[in-house]
């Protein structure tokens, strides 16, 4: 079993006058032969109180301790750990937090109060035996994920099951149950009870999932499974609109939401959010004009409002929006070299995730790892602005708005240095003072004309 149980942990569990158990995902994980968590969660029979007054006689740290949930914050100085007292939980109907709460001596009740029966293994941290109330083990084993009670019940109780259900088959590949899929489907509504930031931080993780324990397109299988218990269809539903939606067959094989689901499956990490969304735009476009033309348009103003509504940072919404909106850019490869040039510069600092996604929605649509012509294109060029010393940022030119003092307009300032940078784009060559103040003072005199 990989499972490398803290040494202070050891050490309590000798010394406490109470059984102390490890649960959950680190002990999953160990039976699983899967790398072994940093973050801890343990059991007992005992109350918060006099959890935490042992805990800190031999030597971990209690950093909150809140006796009506009966649970304890704490670390050894290098893990996180929590601890909760037995206990069984009542929910008002979806919502994540119980509405009543009993704290038990009994271990098969608390692990009833569980989700899923492969979180529900205890590991006795003094004897280090298991204890499997309910078949935890096989589930693990099996590769199987199922409810510790019937999964209409589980589900219904607290509405960010739903989601875990996703993240767990996507990172651990373990497949769930036909019972616990219909469970998690019939109850799809409940989502609605859990807070957006809390959704948003599980479809983080669900999209990231292969990088949790290395498993090849994880992320992809957790969307899958949010789609078909029809979770997305609350969560993401101007996404799923895409489902059924063909496309031309001579550029995509997949209909637009599976287009989306696999050119979020290839991309690289630093995208995946932007590469599920950057073809949000189409359905709501073809509802309108049969077309998806400017899709990418409409599809920057919704992603705007779906990330606004999932309450995302404001930097990660303006990323994916700018994204969504420049990824149709020279699809079929004919822009002229002085347009791209152009294009590079003014967008620079987004190109290098743009090429990312340029290559992640050009794989999904026929499963094709190659490399995307336009990007090969693009990076030819760059190289080539690279090579003459153009600038791609106002830091890289070889003047500055104090070398424009007394040569141009104070107010134009801004202005003509955004213009030096483009007229550099065309010929890095151009990219010196000299060369540079010449155009400076062409262009003030220009405008000064024109005023």
């Amino acid at each position: 079993m990989n499972l490398r149980i803290p040494e202070k942990l050891k050490i309590l569990a000798e010394k406490a006058p109470f059984p102390l158990y490890a649960v959950g995902g680190a002990v999953r994980d160990g039976i699983a032969e899967l790398p072994s968590s940093q973050d801890w969660d343990i059991a007992a029979p005992v109350s918060a109180e006099k959890f935490s007054a042992c805990a800190q006689k031999y030597g971990l740290t209690i950093n909150g301790a809140y006796k009506n949930t009966g649970t304890v914050n704490l670390t050894d100085g290098a893990v996180k750990i929590e601890f909760t007292s037995f206990r069984s939980d009542t929910y008002r109907r979806g919502e994540h937090a119980p509405e009543r709460i009993r704290f038990t001596d009994d271990i098969v009740t608390d692990a009833k109060r569980r989700d899923f029966r492969c979180n529900a293994v205890y590991l006795d941290l003094k004897s280090e035996q298991f204890v499997d109330p309910l078949g935890g083990i096989e589930d693990i084993r099996s590769r199987t994920l199922q409810t510790t009670r019937p999964a209409d019940e589980v589900f219904s109780e607290d509405g960010l099951r739903l989601m875990r259900l996703a993240r767990f088959g996507a990172q651990l590949g373990f497949v769930p149950t036909l019972e616990c899929l219909f469970g998690a489907k019939f109850n799809a509504s409940l989502i609605a009870k859990i807070s957006a930031e809390r959704i948003f931080a599980e479809l983080l993780l669900i999209i990231h999932a292969d990088e949790k324990y290395g498993r090849k397109y994880g992320h992809y299988d957790g969307l899958k499974l949010l789609e078909s218990t029809d979770v997305l269809s609350y969560i993401l539903p101007e996404l799923a609109a895409g489902k059924g939606m063909p496309q031309r067959a001579d550029f995509h094989a997949h209909d637009v939401l599976e287009h989306s689901f696999r050119a979020c499956k290839y991309a690289d990490g630093r995208v995946r959010l932007s590469a599920l969304l950057h073809d949000v735009g189409k359905p709501a476009v073809y509802a309108q004009t049969g077309k998806y033309h400017g899709h990418e348009v409409a599809g920057e103003k919704i992603a705007r409002l779906v990330l606004e509504r999932l309450k995302a940072p404001k930097k990660t919404a303006e990323t994916v929006c700018r994204l969504t909106l420049l990824h149709m850019y020279d699809l079929d490869g004919k822009a002229r070299e002085s347009k791209i040039r152009s294009f590079i510069v003014k967008n620079y600092g987004v190109y290098d995730l743009l090429l990312l996604l340029k290559q992640a929605d050009y794989s999904g649509c026929k499963d094709d790892l190659h490399v995307c012509p336009t990007v090969s294109k693009w990076e030819n060029i760059r190289k080539k602005m690279q090579s003459e010393g153009a600038a791609f940022s106002l830091k890289q030119l070889a003047v500055n708005g104090t070398d424009l003092k007394g040569l141009v307009p104070p107010q134009k300032t801004g202005d003509i240095l955004h213009a030096l940078l483009l007229f550099c784009a065309q010929d890095g060559t151009r990219n010196h003072p000299e060369t540079l103040l010449k155009e400076a003072a062409r262009l003030a005199a220009e405008g000064t004309k024109n005023d």
